[in-house]
């Protein structure tokens, strides 16, 4: 499976990830895609991304 581009380096958490993880828990906020893979949750860096992978996912 494609991986896709690395959101969250600290968590090593890719896009494709966060998208199935979004789709398969109906996930709302990036702080529960956090809850969920990790992502966003060290340095903040990546949630800008997150929330965009949310508002792509509507």
């Amino acid at each position: 499976m494609e991986k896709g581009k690395l959101i969250c380096t600290c968590m090593d958490v890719y896009e494709s990830e966060i998208t199935k993880s979004i789709k398969d828990n109906k996930l709302l906020t990036a702080e529960e895609v956090g809850d969920v893979t990790g992502a966003g949750t060290v340095c903040g860096e990546c949630i800008e991304d997150i929330e965009e992978l949310l508002r792509k996912s509507k």
